[in-house]
């Protein structure tokens, strides 16, 4: 993955010729531009480098040292030849030196040190907008907009209005990867000088753009174009984000977490005597079993019966059941015995006392959040609709035992637009990570082919993949987050259906097993052994003092 970055090419005589520039330059607005053009965060990128890396086409100055990727190039010369001729009155290189007065701003938007001069940067800036407005050219053509009559012969195998070439698809993709996007407002300069005013540019941009969302966004459009302002987007894929978690839904959310950390904060003080007071399921584990031995035994009343329960019920045996099992149960050679009773809680337990002063920021352990899967749910009585509506109609009716999903269309961008819209929204995102949840969620339901199959009938999953298994693989491979995230109103839904799912009696009973049973053979192979010694030592007991005697003595009496 060679790329401009590359340490091996550092030119250190232009780094400082770049750094005096760049200092004594007057401070400019443009030196305000937040940052919106990342590196893919390493924990995702190790996990499934070719949904980050362009595979076709490089835009902007991260991958355009990439030896594969010089093919495009006369694709784009191709396009930046269109646009000169279309340009009226106006010289290609005038576009090229307005770029170049933009320079500040253009870096701005790049978290990596661009090492190319400015006007290295305009020219590769406005040949690569060239480049994209022709292929987005595309949409306007459906709409019958279109700024040129036709694209080049030489674009035809690659731009396809009907969205069917496998070409067509991949640079698709190249076009929303995270490291591979330029800002939207070289755009923006491009239609200005192709149309007469500003707002015939913008409204050619917007036109292009929700055409390029309506194709790519997995979800129902719920957002209307009068809603869009194309000056405020910082490139396709923060337009894309934003077509997803509109601005209201990103505010309720953080708005929620903060009043949730004031609660929090406020009863803070009150939880180490909670957790004092409410014992923990694995320091009453041998408690609670002996006690259920205990009520079998007094139910009995069968006169040999009796006799084994003078030794149980002695005054040892009450001591022992006394003792602090709580402490004792710590001990090397004692944890043994129910270490292994519930392994799906093991994790999230050995940790709970680490984790006791960081409530404020509570989230998941794992990377896979704890909830049943799709087929479980629907054993245990729980249905799914779909509705018409983004992320923000997840709700879960607990009346009617309804976990409502939106529809999500896959097709073959999904994943990548998805993954990379994750990555963007881990770097750039300050709050709640709302579509990192929603993947998370799907990661945590979906588990088998089975599960993908419901949702699709249920018609909560558009397939347009080969198989329900290559969507259980979709999101199954969705696991890696880069940092833990709290969304209230999906942390409800999860925690509402856990809620259902535990009351079901069926998954009651299922549990009871597996704790008490399947889960603690090594302890009931201790009981049994313990019982079987009671028993041989009865039987010694018999043999000296005749048993039979004692029986008709105390059945006389």
């Amino acid at each position: 993955m060679t790329s401009i970055s590359n340490p091996i090419s550092f030119n250190e005589h232009m780094w400082v010729m770049e750094m005096r520039r760049s200092l004594n330059e007057e401070p400019e607005e443009d030196n305000e531009v937040p940052v919106n053009i990342f590196n893919v965060p390493k924990a995702l990128m190790t996990n499934k480098p070719d949904c980050y890396v362009p595979q076709e086409v490089a835009l902007g100055p991260l991958h355009r040292l990439r030896p594969e990727l010089y093919e495009m190039e006369r694709y784009k010369l191709a396009a930046a030849k269109r646009a000169q001729n279309n340009l009226p009155q106006v010289n290609f290189e005038s576009f090229v030196d307005q770029l170049n007065r933009h320079e500040t701003r253009i870096r701005a938007c790049y978290h990596r040190f661009l090492r190319c001069n400015g006007e290295t940067l305009a020219w590769l800036m406005a040949i690569d907008a060239c480049f994209l407005l022709d292929f987005l050219q595309v949409y306007a053509v459906k709409s019958g907009r279109a700024i040129t009559k036709a694209s080049s012969k030489m674009m035809t195998h690659l731009v396809d209005y009907a969205g069917t070439k496998s070409a067509h698809n991949v640079i698709l993709r190249d076009m929303v990867m995270l490291e591979n996007q330029i800002p939207l407002f070289v755009l923006r300069k491009l239609l200005e000088f192709q149309f007469s005013a500003l707002d015939e540019a913008d409204d050619m941009l917007l036109l292009m753009l929700v055409g390029f969302g309506e194709d790519l966004c997995p979800f129902p459009m719920t957002y209307s174009s009068d809603q869009i302002h194309v000056e405020e987007q910082a490139h396709l894929l923060d337009f894309l984000y934003h077509l997803i978690v509109p601005p209201r839904l990103k505010e309720a959310s953080e708005v929620e977490v903060e009043v949730e950390v004031v609660i929090e904060v406020e009863y803070e003080d009150d939880e180490p005597n909670e957790n004092k007071e409410r014992s923990s399921p694995e320091s009453n584990y041998v408690q609670q079993l002996f006690s259920m031995i205990w009520d079998m035994l007094s139910a009995l009343a069968q006169s040999p019966m009796r006799l084994l329960k003078l030794p149980l019920f002695s005054n040892p045996v009450k001591f022992i059941l006394k003792l602090p099992w709580e402490n004792i149960s710590n001990l090397p050679g004692f944890s043994m015995f129910y270490q292994n009773k519930n392994p799906e809680n093991g994790n999230s337990n050995s940790n709970s006392n680490s984790d006791s002063n960081s409530n404020i920021t509570k989230s998941p352990l794992m990377e896979e959040i704890a909830i049943p899967s799709v087929s479980e749910l629907c054993n245990s009585g729980l249905r799914f609709l779909p509705t018409n509506g983004g992320i923000s109609s997840i709700a879960f009716d607990p009346k009617t035992a309804t976990l409502y999903l939106p529809t999500v269309s896959l097709d073959v961008n999904t994943e990548v637009t998805l993954r990379n819209l994750v990555a963007y929204e881990s770097s750039n995102a300050s709050g709640p990570l709302i579509i990192t949840r929603y993947t998370e969620l799907m990661n945590g339901i979906i588990d088998t082919e089975e599960d993908a199959k419901i949702l699709r009938e249920r018609g909560i999953i558009l397939n347009r993949l080969k198989s329900d298994e290559e969507v259980a693989n979709l999101w199954n491979g969705m696991s890696k987050t880069v940092r833990l995230t709290k969304v209230p109103f999906l942390d409800k839904v999860i925690e509402d259906v856990n809620k259902y799912h535990s009351g079901i009696w069926k998954v009651k009973a299922g549990k009871f097993m597996k704790r008490y049973v399947f889960g603690s053979w090594q302890l009931l192979v201790f009981l049994a052994t313990i019982f079987i010694l009671l028993l041989m030592m009865l039987q010694a007991f018999c043999s000296v003092y005749s048993c039979p005697r004692m029986f008709r003595t105390s059945q006389d009496q």
